[in-house]
């Protein structure tokens, strides 16, 4: 896998969980007799928010770094 296609699979779980963050923070829990439930965690959501914006920056820095070209002089 590529940088860049690594890149864009980490943007796009991004995407899933802040909208799932939404979700969370609208209420995604309900009771029932008594019995409260919730669909996910939001603190977990928000850890894994956290490590893929980690992952997206270095990433990022790592297309960066890379040289797009190479210069090859004659004689070498």
């Amino acid at each position: 896998m590529t940088a860049k296609e690594k890149l864009f699979l980490l943007e796009s779980r991004l995407t899933l969980y802040l909208k799932a963050e939404k979700k969370i923070l609208l209420g995604q829990s309900y009771e029932v007799e008594g019995l409260k439930l919730t669909r996910a965690n939001l603190k977990e959501v928000q850890t894994m928010i956290t490590k893929l914006q980690a992952d997206i920056s270095a990433v990022e820095q790592q297309i960066k770094r890379r040289p797009k070209f190479r210069v090859v002089r004659p004689g070498w």
